[in-house]
């Protein structure tokens, strides 16, 4: 019997702590979209803004010369799932974005891009987003020819979204070896991957989530940043590394 949509992204889920490389997850996600019938994905980034949609994307598979006629007819800024999403708290459908903009000054460019990315084969679509401390990070969106999810498939699409998004910007974005300008310690790249979430808020085992790591490695970077750093506890080992540079 043909897997459902729940245990591909059940499995996947499952799975993404193996998930190392950058071409690995892409790979990986275009595969599951695909069984749920999806023919194409975006993963994006929208903070901190950026200059060009193709600077958006962490990971994408769409229609060949998409993002081109994105960017040539300058949709960035008349993208309805761009405008609905900054006031989304969970994932939509697309068509409900576009009637959600019925009165906006921007309806009729919002259409044509509609219309063009239908001619292109993003017939339909959905979009999630993704939220960080400091709030809106980004989305996933999947589309292709109309599917029909359900709420619990929704809701695991989320799930997916979150971790994948987060893998993958900090897969771009590693964070390079850091030396304490007060006395020397170094602390490694690890460590102050650690060190940045705690410094976000993260528990343990939300770091170790967000790393694809144990709760108890994630203990064990923490017990070595508070001896580097001479630091009492996690709350002062944070405010030391605000205090030193580390983060910010």
């Amino acid at each position: 019997m043909q897997d459902t949509k729940i245990d591909a992204l059940l499995r996947f889920l499952a799975g993404m702590d193996e998930l190392r490389e950058r071409g690995e997850m892409a790979s990986a996600f275009g595969r599951l979209a695909a069984s749920c019938g999806f023919d194409c994905y975006c993963l994006f980034r929208i903070r901190p803004p950026a200059a060009r949609p193709e600077e958006m994307v962490l990971a994408a598979q769409l229609p060949q010369g998409w993002i081109e006629t994105y960017r040539d007819r300058h949709y960035l800024h008349a993208d309805p799932m761009l405008h609905y999403l900054g006031q989304a708290q969970a994932g939509f459908r697309w068509r409900d974005a576009l009637a959600a903009f019925r009165a906006s000054p921007q309806r009729k460019r919002m259409e044509r891009m509609m219309a063009d990315a239908h001619r292109a084969g993003l017939q339909d679509g959905y979009t999630f987003p993704v939220h960080g401390r400091g709030g809106l990070a980004g989305g996933l969106s999947v589309a292709g020819r109309p599917v029909e999810l359900h709420p619990a498939e929704a809701s695991l699409f989320e799930a997916v979204a979150r971790r994948l998004f987060w893998k993958l910007y900090d897969a771009a974005h590693p964070v390079p070896e850091a030396a304490s300008p007060a006395g020397g310690i170094g602390l490694t790249r690890r460590e102050m991957e650690a060190l940045r979430l705690l410094a976000e808020g993260m528990t343990s085992p939300e770091i170790a989530q967000r790393l694809g790591i144990t709760s108890h490695t994630v203990d064990w970077y923490m017990n070595g940043i508070q001896a580097k750093l001479q630091a009492r506890n996690r709350p002062h080992a944070v405010a030391l590394a605000f205090r030193l540079g580390l983060v910010s």
